[in-house]
């Protein structure tokens, strides 16, 4: 599944769509920064409910495919832009991580 398809998904929307046929190959939930930039990897789809600027660097230093921002997160207009310039796919939700993860597993295993 690609990252513009997840975004056209019931539940969810497109906040950033830089590269939007980026595929996702999986799904790494946590919010101290610091360990996901230790954990999550490529391809993953990065659950977070943290909008600060510091979410693009991880996001770009583990190479993950998006960054969903959880229970209804927005990004301030300064972060925005800054993952339109960086290239950084973001996308937001009203579900919760664990919501969001259940959908995740069932979109990627029915493809």
């Amino acid at each position: 599944m690609t990252v513009t398809e997840l975004s056209h998904a019931e539940g969810f929307e497109a906040v950033n769509l830089s590269e939007g046929d980026r595929e996702i190959t999986g799904v790494y939930i946590g919010d101290l920064l610091s360990w996901v930039m230790g954990k999550a990897t490529s391809g993953d789809s990065w659950i977070t409910i943290m909008s600060n600027i510091n979410i693009l660097a991880v996001a770009s230093l583990t190479d993950c495919a998006c960054v969903i921002l959880a229970e209804g997160v927005t990004l301030e207009d300064d972060v925005k832009t800054a993952a339109q310039s960086k290239g950084i796919n973001v996308i937001s939700s009203q579900l919760s991580a664990y919501e969001i993860a259940l959908r995740l597993n069932t979109m990627i295993n029915n493809e």
